[in-house]
């Protein structure tokens, strides 16, 4: 059989599912995540915000 191709055997693929999120946004845990997140951006902002208000007051 030198020169023809044999039957090739075809592979089904399985059907997959669409991927579910790996965390309902729902859960507590998120929630506090979220909730520290925001808790930092707000902290970080009223320091920058302190050291803008200290330097602006320095003597010059």
């Amino acid at each position: 059989m030198i020169g023809r191709l044999g039957r090739m055997t075809t592979h089904r693929m399985p059907r997959t599912r669409s991927p579910k999120p790996l965390a309902d946004p729902n859960r507590p845990v998120e929630r506090a995540v979220m909730a520290a997140l925001i808790l930092a951006v707000l902290a970080g902002l009223a320091w920058i915000c302190g050291m803008i208000y200290t330097v602006a007051s320095w003597p010059l």
